[in-house]
């Protein structure tokens, strides 16, 4: 939001998908305009404009994170990258649908190539509730650098509690009621605002893909 502002959202939705995180039906049909960006088609979408935008983007990324938590030691995880490239067959297929519907700028295989370079960040727990803590205190993070305004971190909270958990948002947001977020690695990150980060790592996934035990946590 910081480098294209209000404009990211003409290329991407603010509302639930409840579908599968990597559902193609809907991409196609709401013609290349992804629900939210914490699906993998609006997370594609992410990295291209970040890919437009940034001199160095697997760098300048790297480098965004290791602020925000003021640690050094963050490092990406080759193996991970390279078996996501092996394997990742429905995100060249949203990547090409959204290339086929202009809403990709850069080529398909340099965003997906920066895509599963971001997907295989490596970071524990701790370093986890460190990165989002910004977004728990009015978009500053731990350096007392401003990330983001007051105003655009509501925002993202609101996003991540509506959409945050694929399509099982509605569910956590019920239960728990706090904006988070998932991943398929089976980590969960979620917030309170003005008060705490929290995170849990499991791998074992539900049928939804996330992670049984962080949920039941």
């Amino acid at each position: 939001m910081s480098l294209i502002g209000e404009n990211i959202w003409k290329r991407m939705d603010v509302e639930p998908s409840g579908h599968p995180f990597n559902q193609l039906a809907l991409l196609e049909i709401e013609n290349g305009i992804p629900r939210n960006p914490f699906i993998n088609s609006g997370a594609i979408v992410i990295a291209d404009i970040l890919l437009s935008n940034l001199e160095n983007p697997k760098e300048d990324f790297l480098n965004y994170v290791r602020d925000l938590t003021n640690d050094q030691t963050i490092e990406y995880n080759q193996a991970v990258a390279d078996s996501e490239k092996r394997t990742g067959f429905k995100n060249y297929a949203a990547a090409n649908l959204l290339k086929s519907f202009k809403n990709l700028d850069n080529p398909v295989n340099d965003v997906l190539d920066f895509y599963f370079q971001q997907c295989s960040l490596e970071m524990t727990c701790s370093q986890l509730t460190k990165t989002f803590s910004f977004l728990a205190n009015k978009g500053t993070c731990m350096l007392d650098k401003v990330r983001l305004t007051e105003t655009q971190a509501k925002r993202i909270n609101a996003i991540m509690l509506t959409c945050g958990f694929y399509d099982e948002a509605g569910e956590f947001a019920f239960e728990v009621g706090l904006p988070g977020k998932s991943g398929v690695g089976g980590g969960i990150v979620a917030l309170l605002p003005d008060n705490f980060t929290i995170a849990t790592w499991s791998p074992g996934l539900n049928k939804k893909g996330n992670s049984n035990l962080a949920c039941w946590l």
